[in-house]
């Protein structure tokens, strides 16, 4: 009975394996391929090529999303750069020329005063004395001389003694005269208008002769001196536009024009010195600022602008990624000047031509792209617009 049920059993088992091996490969073919997380299900899954098709979209390594720009003709400035320091347009450090006590101060530190203005007066007791003396003097000296003309005429002085007396009131003028000049050293005054520094003396300080007081600066008007390259010598002319920028205002620019050239070109550095002036009449800009100058030398109004980050370095040399029937073209190109984020292309690009600016997965000349369209019209329309003071110093490699 046992043996018997074994051998059903045995032949059962042998039956579902041959039914197996012979089912298998039908079921397969007829189960859809398997899909990406988040892939749509291809239609005809039974279809052998269908099931391929869906194989490749799924894979990785398709076209590369980047963001273009189109290249338009701008205007631009050509301009040269340097660095400088603020001068006032006037500047003076008063210092007495006679030693004395001080005894009045004519003005408040900071304040601005007009030329003439009294700034300092010194203890001036003995020099009005020796004025009132040397007057007194001239004027005795005058009435001796009219009374000997009055005796000369009825002959009874010589005319030596007129001569005498004449001489005498010359003396006594020209010691009239210089008690006066002495008295005047005893009061400082502002030789221009501008604006007094903080004085370092007090009223009854004794100060020598050559002590510095106080500083007045002219600052409506300020000079920028700076340096340039020697080559660019035949470039630059007195009466060109200047543009100032400090470090302190960053969002301000300050206007003015190139004043003189230096004629003596500084043999060791091999620069030329140059200088420019402008206004300051809000008073923004004080002396002693560090300032970057921009020397606008011509214009053009068909550049090719594109954005710094559409240039590729490569060792010395510059490239951008053209888009061409779907594809990145690499392309060597020549840059010029630089200005606010952009950067002029002189060879390499024509008009209209689209350049890549965002997704830089680029690795090989020819790759395919996707342009994608978020951002696209932005950074078109940002190159397309030049802006209102564009120039910019040659980009260096």
């Amino acid at each position: 009975m046992l043996k018997h049920k074994v051998a059903h059993w045995a032949t059962a088992g042998l039956l579902a394996a041959v039914a197996v091996a012979y089912l298998a490969p039908r079921w397969f073919a007829a189960s859809p391929p398997a899909l990406d997380a988040g892939a749509k299900p291809v239609p005809g899954g039974n279809d052998a090529k269908a099931a391929k098709d869906a194989g490749k979209a799924a894979a990785p390594g398709g076209p590369t999303p980047v963001e273009v720009v189109e290249v338009r003709p701008s205007a631009v400035q050509e301009e040269l750069q340097a660095v400088g320091s603020l001068r006032s347009n006037e500047s003076v450090l008063l210092r007495p020329e006679v030693a004395g006590r001080i005894a009045q101060i004519g003005f408040r530190d900071g304040e601005a005063v007009r030329r003439g203005q009294l700034i300092i007066a010194l203890d001036a007791g003995v020099n009005e004395a020796e004025v009132a003396q040397a007057r007194a003097e001239h004027e005795l000296a005058q009435s001796n001389l009219k009374r000997t003309e009055d005796l000369a005429r009825k002959n009874f002085v010589s005319s030596s003694a007129q001569e005498q007396a004449a001489s005498a009131v010359q003396v006594s003028a020209a010691k009239l005269k210089l008690a006066e000049a002495r008295l005047a050293k005893m009061k400082i005054v502002a030789p221009f208008d501008g604006v007094v520094g903080i004085r370092n003396v007090s009223v009854g300080d004794y100060v020598k002769d050559g002590t510095d007081l106080v500083n007045i600066e002219d600052v409506g008007t300020l000079k920028v001196d700076f340096r340039l390259p020697e080559r660019s010598f035949s470039r630059i002319r007195p009466g060109q536009p200047v543009e100032v920028t400090a470090d302190a205002l960053p969002d301000e620019r300050f206007r003015g024009a190139l004043e003189a050239i230096n004629p003596r070109i500084d043999a060791a550095g091999r620069s030329l010195e140059v200088r420019a002036k402008l206004a300051n009449l809000e008073r923004k800009l004080r002396p002693g600022m560090f300032v970057r100058v921009r020397v606008i030398v011509g214009s053009r109004a068909d550049a090719l602008l594109v954005p710094e980050e559409a240039i590729v370095p490569l060792g010395e040399d510059f490239y951008v990624f053209r888009i061409e029937n779907g594809a990145a073209k690499r392309i060597k190109v020549k840059t010029g000047v630089r200005r606010d984020g952009k950067v002029e292309i002189v060879e390499g690009l024509a008009a209209g031509d689209q350049v890549v600016t965002a997704g830089m997965r680029l690795v090989r000349d020819g790759q395919p792209v996707r342009v994608l369209q978020s951002g696209v019209g932005s950074r078109q329309s940002a190159a397309g617009r030049a802006p209102s003071d564009a120039g910019a110093k040659k980009a260096q490699p």
